[in-house]
């Protein structure tokens, strides 16, 4: 029996070129056999290994491991991960997804497995801050970091092992500690072969942005209980429908693919996603990593931006309708919001304005904002992308998932660049190395210290 993913509504996007922002079939039609040719290289290459290619596989790998790991932190009461953007957003996008909104501040009876904090920015007070809600004793401590010299993750690890140390002695505390890093080499992999909890892999071929169907974000997703196996299953779901499309008419990827590089070519150098549903606020974060570091390159590339409806109706929408013709926008709604909550129907006089309210649910309320958003975007002639899931459930958000690292993939090679390095995001390492005094970075150091002077070459003291 077919598996009804979700809806995509491509008719605020597509239609004839001379009605405004729309993008002509005849022009989709130019761009199929290079998209057909980008995906059948894609898949040459995962099968190969090819840097930044693996994740196309991992919804095939066997997570016997990983959940054998996970078993040995679900019986602690606290589970703290470290790590930096990849290794930090697909796991806040799964718990924002399907865990409670308040689940650290519920019972253990409650919640019924362990509490979990991000440590992701080396700002010392969200740091202390987690070190204040823990029991360290109870607390086990992921750390992701592929290459083990991240700096930011580094010195969160450090904090959180000399702290921990202190209480426990450095052998009991490096027991609390499961590495995920480079199966062969780097600080990390010497540490976790000298008395660590445990050690998984980050598989070498899998970029960090790219990484959270794998033990990077499934960790710590199985340690919380949370539905692994349908993420997953979504994931092969939606790669078993862009295998078998016949053409671009049938393929999700190629059609969000082409789309996005057509209105890029347009002009529109900025995309919004915009779901309305608190619990894909950070899919839309983690999209933004996705999108930018893996597209803006070369002077290419849109700028994503981040929206949630419908707390951005009332900051942003203004701009969106009413400012300039430079996004592309696409509205994410979810049919089958839970739980299922009425907005009461008053009879006091006072309150007639609002009768028509009374009986609707809160989800019919968020739906029809989505869709009057959508449509005030299409009066002022923005295109819009709309998409509609069922519910919002481990094989949906799978499928969205390896849909848009998809899509992210196929647009890199329409614009020519690679989806799978970071040179700028490497630079800016390079300089923190040099500036925070690592051997071997002295010239990257005096050249970030003249390029700083230059920004407070002109500086106003108020």
């Amino acid at each position: 029996m077919k598996t009804n993913l979700f809806t995509i509504g491509l008719g605020g996007v597509i239609g004839n070129e001379e009605d405004g922002p729309f993008i002509g079939k005849e022009r989709l039609l130019t761009l199929e056999e290079t998209l057909r040719m980008a995906e059948v290289s894609l898949r040459k290459n995962s099968k190969e290994g090819k840097t930044g290619c693996g994740w196309m596989r991992l919804p095939y790998e066997d997570i016997g491991p990983i959940g054998s790991v996970a078993e040995k932190i679900v019986g602690f009461d606290s589970i703290v991960q470290v790590g930096i953007g990849g290794s930090a957003l697909g796991n806040l996008m799964l718990n924002d997804a399907f865990l409670h909104p308040y689940h650290n501040e519920l019972s253990r009876k409650e919640r019924k497995v362990p509490r979990f904090y991000m440590a992701d920015n080396p700002d010392p007070k969200g740091l202390s801050a987690i070190w204040d809600c823990i029991d360290p004793e109870r607390t086990a401590f992921i750390v992701v970091s592929k290459s083990g010299s991240t700096a930011e993750t580094i010195t969160l690890f450090l904090w959180f092992f000399e702290a921990l140390s202190e209480r426990l002695g450095p052998e009991k505390a490096l027991s609390r500690f499961v590495f995920i890093t480079d199966p062969e080499k780097g600080i990390l992999r010497v540490l976790a072969e000298k008395g660590a909890l445990a050690s998984l892999p980050v598989p070498a071929d899998v970029g960090g942005r790219f990484s959270v169907l794998s033990a990077v974000g499934l960790l710590s997703a199985m340690g919380l209980g949370l539905p692994v196996s349908e993420l997953l299953e979504g994931a092969r779901l939606m790669d078993d429908h862009i295998k078998k499309a016949r053409g671009i008419w049938e393929n999700p990827a190629w059609l969000l693919a082409a789309l996005h590089f057509l209105h890029f070519v347009q002009g529109r150098h900025m995309t919004v996603t915009m779901p309305y549903s608190d619990g894909l606020e950070r899919f839309a974060e983690w999209h933004a990593q996705l999108w930018g570091e893996s597209l803006g390159k070369g002077g290419k590339g849109s700028t994503p931006i981040r929206a949630l409806g419908a707390i951005d109706q009332h900051s942003q929408v203004q701009l969106y309708v009413d400012g300039p013709d430079d996004k592309l926008f696409t509205l994410i709604d979810v049919k089958k919001k839970e739980p299922e909550l009425h907005i009461p129907s008053v009879e006091m006089e006072e309150m007639s304005p609002v009768f028509y309210l009374g009986g609707h649910t809160f989800s019919d309320l968020l739906t029809v904002e989505a869709q009057s958003t959508a449509a005030a975007l299409m009066k002022a002639g923005k295109p819009v992308i709309w998409m509609e899931i069922p519910c919002l459930d481990g094989i949906r958000l799978g499928a969205l998932i390896f849909l848009y690292e998809m899509v992210t993939a196929l647009t890199g090679h329409l614009l020519q660049v690679d989806p799978f390095d970071q040179p700028g995001v490497e630079q800016g390492k390079r300089y923190t190395y040099g500036l925070m005094g690592r051997a071997g970075f002295g010239s990257d150091a005096a050249e970030a210290s003249e390029g700083f002077g230059k920004v407070l070459g002109i500086a106003l003291s108020v």
